[in-house]
């Protein structure tokens, strides 16, 4: 974990520019007249600076997109369903032309945006206007087209979700990031080699099977595409995820972690998956939103069958940029799967779904023992 007395004796201000340049330089890899999309509440204002400056040193071009606290809720009281259907033509310009859009997560409230909304007929038509964009971005960023990365900003109100002090959470992000290193950038490229290793050694198995003493689940993965990811699309990382072949999902797995679905924690979730489907489903606490959620068409396959491998993110923040990267633990998300490995399943959910591995935990790949008790053996 990190080193107290560094934490001490670096200054935050050390700490925004360490991450800002790992932000430009490692994950956006920002070159000359690279037009970049910054996204982000003015609660991020620091880091904000430090980006700007950052990437006009690297010879891009920052163009902020800066929100004020209440922005989506003034939208749905005052604005009608007609007004919020057009989509904002200067984000569809930015998705459809820029090289590369920075995503800096910086809430005002806990719930993140995860509440279900007020008037339904008015966010389905935010939605609505929101969806063409969307299919660009996914378009552009799947092909490479257009660089991405995703980030988190302390504030008090994501230290309030993850049940932390403001100061223990800024420890946390930063840390989980590596920027108490010198060079969090070499760290990261040492991550990612670490990584390549399993990504390579899956991309030629077909049967992978997740076993431990609450999960024994098996799939194929035949022709389909692992992926290492090493902090460039997400800030902090460190995973490797791919999609399962939709109909070769088979057995019963227990999510021992918490998971957050509109605004709602669930716990304890246990699924009975045969053929791809899933058949049965429980839960200790939050059974009405499984119940709700499965409704949905496409929610009841696996869109993403993922290992976490950041063993500086040790325990559970409700926040799925941290939470997904868990070192020891497996997730599966139900609902859409990634184009970038192949996935076929198609759904307006992606939810992810953690369990802990750290305690008997077993990863078998076409016969063999590949992972054991939250760690590769490979």
């Amino acid at each position: 974990m990190y080193s107290t007395l560094l934490i001490i004796d670096m200054t935050n201000q050390t700490i925004i520019s360490r991450y800002a340049k790992l932000l430009v330089n490692y994950c956006l890899q920002v070159k000359q007249n690279d037009k970049i999309y910054i996204s982000s509440t003015y609660l991020a204002e620091p880091l904000l600076r430090e980006l700007i400056k950052e990437t006009y040193l690297a010879g891009g071009i920052p163009y902020l997109n800066v929100e004020i606290e209440g922005q989506n809720d003034l939208a749905i009281q005052y604005g009608s369903a007609g007004q919020l259907s057009q989509p904002n033509p200067l984000r569809k310009y930015a998705m459809e032309h820029f090289d590369g859009y920075l995503n800096i997560r910086a809430p005002f409230d806990k719930s993140d945006g995860e509440n279900e909304p007020a008037d339904l007929e008015k966010f389905k038509a935010v939605q609505q206007a929101n969806e063409e964009i969307n299919q660009i971005y996914f378009e552009r960023t799947g092909s490479g087209a257009m660089r991405r990365c995703l980030c988190e900003y302390p504030t008090a109100a994501g230290a309030e979700r993850a049940q932390m002090s403001l100061s223990d959470y800024e420890r946390f992000i930063y840390d989980s990031c590596f920027l108490y290193d010198e060079d969090p950038a070499a760290r990261w490229l040492e991550i990612r080699q670490a990584q390549q290793k399993y990504v390579d050694y899956l991309n030629r198995c077909d049967q992978v099977h997740f076993k431990g003493p609450q999960i024994d689940v098996k799939f194929s993965v035949k022709g389909r595409r692992w992926i290492n990811s090493d902090g460039r699309t997400n800030m902090p990382s460190g995973e490797i995820y791919s999609a399962p072949i939709e109909d070769s999902v088979n057995g019963k797995v227990y999510f021992s972690y918490p998971t957050i679905y509109a605004g709602k924690e669930v716990r304890g979730i246990t699924l009975e998956i045969k053929d791809g489907e899933i058949v049965a489903w429980n839960a200790e606490e939050g059974k009405q939103v499984l119940d709700k959620v499965f409704t949905v068409e496409g929610a009841r396959r696996f869109g993403e069958v993922a290992v976490g491998c950041n063993y500086h993110i040790q325990r559970a923040t409700r926040n799925i940029l941290f939470d997904e990267k868990i070192g020891g633990s497996i997730h599966m998300a139900v609902g859409q799967s990634y184009k970038q490995c192949g996935g076929l399943n198609r759904s307006v959910i992606h939810w992810d779904m953690i369990t802990d591995m750290k305690n008997g935990g077993e990863i078998w790949a076409d016969g063999a023992k590949i992972y054991e008790n939250g760690a590769f053996i490979i």
